[in-house]
């Protein structure tokens, strides 16, 4: 007599730990954000095996210029209190605030989302930020990556990486070699840490004694910590439009110490007067529970600047007076000179 072989269950995708219903669920969601971000130039964007954009007319030389970048350990605290919804902002800042401080206009941007076990709802918060900030810097949510890797990821937990491209006039390139000693520096006021120094931030509020419910400069904790990083596209590519600027520098991490000295020449330092702009409420709660040094401060956090704008000395005052028109808090912080022998090329006093 025959023995019958014992029927298995046959395995699906699904029971290795990936839904594809869930992934296809995600698109459905997602498309009406990315559909408020299109522009002209899009030709083909989310659904597709690649998207398409047509570079912009009236350009004689154009140049694209690209940028990624993630949002650090940041995540790590969106997960443990549950905010999805404004941290795809800061995804997307990240990349154009870098590719603008080459003059270049944001175009496109796209995001890779990674995770253990696709949570639709939580994903669907993250690309509806990134759409939002797509929308503050006027670029196209022209497509993305959902990547559902189980055991990669702890339960509740996704990585997130994305990428802008712009252009920018040939001639128009701002690269900081037409800086000069006696240009004024200008700083445009940022919303908090941005997406830097959370590794410090995390070990700050870890220690003992701190409240999540206490209140910095009238915001809850959690509200000032995890405010997205501003987005200063639109006010200076209008500045750009109305008046020279030499030289802009994105404060992400390394703060004003190291991130000025990049537009610099090397024969040349930034000197920044520190008395020039209030410290915000933010960073002086954590330079106090953290016992934070005033040198550290400085290379970690950007310390209330998140953009540096290098103009003419003839031209400061009328730029402070459009970027205030546009809605942005601008300080006048100090000025560019010569660079003395062993001298480091930002001096913060």
């Amino acid at each position: 007599m025959k023995r019958k072989t014992p029927s298995r269950k046959a395995l699906t995708y699904r029971d290795a730990g990936v839904d594809i219903d869930a992934g296809d669920a995600l698109v459905d969601r997602i498309k009406p954000y990315a559909r408020r971000t299109l522009r002209p130039g899009v030709m083909a964007g989310i659904g597709g095996f690649g998207a398409l954009f047509a570079v912009p007319r009236g350009y004689r030389e154009p140049v694209l210029v690209s940028g990624t970048d993630g949002v650090g350990t940041k995540l790590k605290l969106a997960f443990q209190w549950q905010r999805h919804d404004t941290i795809g902002i800061d995804l997307v800042a990240m990349s154009v605030n870098d590719i603008l401080t080459l003059g270049a206009e944001p175009l496109f941007f796209l995001d890779y989302y990674a995770c253990g076990k696709l949570d639709v709802a939580a994903a669907a918060d993250v690309v509806r930020g990134i759409a939002a900030g797509c929308e503050m810097a006027g670029c196209a949510l022209i497509g993305g990556e959902t990547a559902e890797m189980p055991g990669m990821y702890p339960a509740g937990e996704y990585d997130l990486a994305g990428f802008a491209v712009g252009v920018v006039e040939k001639e128009r390139i701002i690269s900081g070699r037409s800086i000069r000693a006696g240009d004024a520096i200008l700083g445009l006021a940022s919303n908090g840490a941005h997406s830097n120094g959370y590794s410090l931030i995390r070990r700050i509020i870890a220690g003992r004694g701190v409240k999540l419910s206490a209140k910095v400069g009238g915001r809850n904790l959690r509200d000032a910590i995890l405010a997205p990083t501003r987005i200063y596209v639109k006010p200076l590519l209008q500045l750009m439009r109305r008046l020279p600027v030499k030289g802009l520098a994105h404060i992400t991490g390394g703060g004003l110490v190291d991130n000025v000295p990049r537009v610099l020449g090397p024969t040349l330092t930034a000197k920044i007067r520190r008395d020039a702009w209030p410290l915000p409420p933010l960073f002086r709660w954590l330079q106090q529970q953290g016992n934070v040094a005033d040198d550290e401060m400085h290379r970690v956090f950007n310390c209330g600047i998140g953009m540096v704008v290098v103009v003419a000395e003839g031209d400061a005052a009328r730029a402070q007076r459009l970027l205030e028109r546009a809605g942005e808090k601008v300080w006048r912080i100090g000025s560019v000179r010569r660079r003395r022998h062993g001298e480091a090329q930002t001096i913060v006093l």
